[in-house]
């Protein structure tokens, strides 16, 4: 087997074969050579090559957040790094492994005018988990400052924190011409020290016990989660307490029939009264990002008297009343809470229960008198997809919109919830899609979908990718969020009304075009969508954008 005679590369690329970190993400350069040949020669590792480095990053956090082990980006010198910014910092936010190794010039070549130079040294700062700058090897950069070469010490301590806290690192390494350089022989003999363990022991949980037990009034909110963070022996637990409610967004992936799923259809027509009812004695918090607004209102302005974390990443103080945080995972919490538990018996979830049952009724009765509209599509189109197909939905309208409707329990849903940005939405749906073993759906807006367009120049974008792109000509959340929306400024500068459509870059991508701009041709499209293809499908639901938001906002009217 061949290697890149560059030392530095040979260290890093045989301290990831030998930590198991596989999926490498690649975008062209020069200064980056001896990685990109490091990498590309040792057939263990699967690499790919995007061009596009704010595209790849987040191609690579797609594949991230599905295999939940580190993933590689690798890229040149220069600006080329600050176009990762955006993706690291939703991995940062998000507790997602990725590990940046950015070429750079020696340091004698920095700030004196030298070509593809910016000052690469810490330049995530405060938003990404870990950063090493790497000793450079060569003989006039050690003599010259007298530096021991402990990069192999720096390369296994930015590994190791990413694998063990789930969290990207940067890596800056300084590479010296000649760069293509190839050899037959390994000249490094790299030492893999393994991650530590990253376990708390739980202390005095008798005394949260019984708070917990003793408590008639509790809620239980759920995040964002991977799949299966609840086991089923944690679920049925949950189940058999009267005094509990357990409240999950589509994105916390955790179903129940007695859960409510759907926490803005519950709490927005709230009185305050009920809200003062409504409010929990006790509040557990279990995974990440939190997408209702109007429930982190709520909890702000009618605090629980206490806010326990469960969870081994930092514990946010959403409501600013934390009071606890287990690190640990919930499963261990949960089973020691309910030890010899006997249920108290009030009516606490019996009475949040039947108001839900009275929503969904309401909820299914504005539906069947509603015309056709963004609120209608989302229903027609989150009931269309397939079972045990993975739904990737981008920020903003999308999601809020998803969190209204039921979704088929098999179906894990996925966001970009750190940031919340638009930014790299199809791109980190499109890496998720690489990696995953049965279908992809992508539910998009247009904002979202056109600033990403740069997504669709990837050449591992899986036959059973799905796009159902909802274009509205315009960015419909601010007109939710504002009464005066009718102004030529608001339109320019807020909603951004345009004229875009997506069929030419269907053709230029490669992805069969479908349109839909009545209720009829969704239903109708939306029949075949699915079926087996020789090519990923995009489908463009076009709505009306001048009145979408009413009928989002007067739903929240006729439920109460």
């Amino acid at each position: 087997m061949n290697f890149s005679k560059n030392i530095l590369a040979q260290s890093i690329t045989d301290l990831c074969f030998k930590k198991n970190i596989k999926n490498i993400v690649i975008s062209p350069g020069s200064r980056n050579a001896p990685l990109t040949l490091g990498f590309n020669l040792n057939p263990y590792f699967k690499t790919y090559s995007v061009v596009d480095e704010r595209a790849a990053a987040f191609f690579a956090l797609g594949i991230a957040q599905q295999v939940k082990f580190p993933v590689v980006l690798v890229c040149t010198s220069g600006s080329a790094l600050l176009n990762y910014y955006p993706a690291i910092s939703e991995a940062y936010y998000s507790n997602i492994p990725l590990v940046i190794l950015s070429a750079d010039r020696p340091e004698r070549l920095l700030n004196i005018g030298d070509g593809q130079t910016i000052n690469q040294k810490n330049v995530f700062d405060k938003n990404i988990g870990y950063s090493e700058n790497l000793n450079q090897n060569d003989n006039y950069y050690l003599n010259l400052f007298g530096l021991r070469d402990n990069n192999q010490d720096k390369i296994n301590k930015a590994l190791n924190f990413s694998i063990e806290k789930q969290t990207p690192v940067h890596i800056n390494i300084p590479f010296s011409e000649p760069l293509y350089e190839i050899t037959n022989s390994l000249s490094v003999n790299t030492i893999n020290k393994l991650p530590g363990l990253n376990n708390q022991n739980i202390k005095n949980i008798g005394s949260f016990r019984n708070k917990w037990q003793n408590s008639i009034k509790k809620i239980i909110l759920i995040g964002v989660s991977s799949p299966e963070i609840l086991c089923k022996k944690s679920i049925d637990l949950l189940v058999s307490d009267s005094s509990l409610l357990v409240l999950t967004e589509n994105t916390s992936n955790v179903y129940h029939p007695s859960f409510c799923n759907k926490i803005d259809q519950l709490i927005a027509p709230l009185t305050n009264k009920e809200l003062k009812e409504f409010r929990p004695e006790i509040l557990i918090t279990i995974g990440g990002m939190i997408i209702s607004k109007k429930i982190k209102a709520i909890f702000r302005d009618n605090k629980p008297k206490e806010h326990w974390h469960i969870g081994i990443h930092d514990a946010n103080d959403t409501f600013f009343c934390l009071t606890k945080h287990f690190k640990t995972i919930p499963n261990n919490i949960i089973s020691k809470l309910y030890e010899n538990f006997n249920d108290n018996g009030t009516d606490y979830h019996n009475k949040w229960d039947l108001i839900i049952s009275k929503r969904k009724e309401k909820h299914k009765k504005y539906l069947s008198e509603l015309i056709y509209c963004d609120f209608k599509v989302f229903d027609y189109v989150l009931k269309s997809i397939p079972s045990n197909s993975m739904l990737q939905v981008s920020n903003s309208s999308a999601i809020r919109y998803t969190q209204l409707f039921d979704i088929d329990s098999s179906i894990n849903v996925f966001c970009n919830r750190g940031t919340s940005g638009i930014d790299g939405s199809t791109s980190t749906a499109i890496g998720a899609a690489s990696v995953f073993k049965s279908n992809t759906v992508f539910i998009t807006g247009d904002l979202s979908f056109f600033y990403d367009s740069n997504a669709l120049w990837n050449n591992f974008i899986p036959t059973s990718f799905r796009i159902i792109l909802i274009n509205n000509k315009g960015g419909g959340i601010f007109k939710i969020l504002t009464k005066d929306n009718n102004t030529e400024l608001f339109k320019k500068f807020f909603e951004t009304k345009h004229d875009l459509y997506a069929k030419d870059l269907c053709n230029m991508y490669g992805f069969e075009y479908f349109m839909s701009d009545d209720e009829d041709k969704l239903k109708n499209v939306l029949n075949d969508f699915y079926n087996q293809s020789e090519k990923p499908r995009l489908l463009e639901v076009i709505t009306d954008n001048d009145y979408n938001q009413d009928y989002l906002l007067n739903y929240f009217d006729y439920i109460k």
